[in-house]
């Protein structure tokens, strides 16, 4: 990801939280509403300290939260239940997906002109895909949405249309598209 950013720093402090084995930051309401978009924004975040680059994801209700690994933790010197401070800056650039295994098997072995629409989309479209791709635990529903999406490039299209780009797509930390609350 390049480092051209594309709006001023957003500070803030947040407690981190674990849900179903995630450690996760929920922005303040006041946080998310100095964002560019209610969906998805790849940022450079500083947590106390630490800095490194990631995409914020939208929460289902106009908010966002952030995923916190163990690496960046570690290097943070925070884990679940502490608060940390964070700036977040709004990048121009986004960062490459992490393409799953079946949609990468797909493409892999789609046609060339299918091949290249991938290429040529911009990475941000890229990540549109694998959100849609992922958002559902179903294998039946995963394996359609996979089949469905080389469908739609095949037409040309260069994004998956008619999902909600400010829903909370993980489904291990949603329901109904809305982040789940920590307990």
């Amino acid at each position: 990801m390049s480092p051209a950013k594309a709006a001023s720093a957003v500070r803030f402090e947040a407690t981190l939280y674990t849900i179903d084995g995630a450690t996760i930051a929920r922005l303040p309401d006041k946080a998310s509403k100095q964002l560019p978009s209610r969906g998805q924004v790849a940022v450079q975040a500083t947590v106390n300290g630490h800095a490194f680059q990631t995409v914020v994801e939208p929460d289902g209700e106009f908010g966002h939260w952030m995923r916190i690994d163990a690496k960046q933790q570690r290097a943070a010197a925070i884990r679940a239940g502490d608060t940390a401070a964070v700036e977040l800056v709004p990048l121009n650039d986004w960062p490459e997906p992490k393409v799953p295994q079946d949609l990468r098997t797909a493409l892999a072995t789609a046609p060339d002109n299918i091949q290249e629409l991938w290429k040529d989309i911009t990475p941000m479209a890229r990540w549109e895909w694998v959100r849609w791709v992922n958002a559902t635990q179903n294998p039946g529903t995963r394996q359609r949405r996979v089949e469905v999406s080389i469908s739609k490039m095949q037409s040309g299209k260069r994004r998956p249309c008619c999902f909600n780009l400010a829903a909370c797509t993980d489904p291990d930390l949603s329901k109904n598209g809305k982040l789940i609350n920590p307990q």
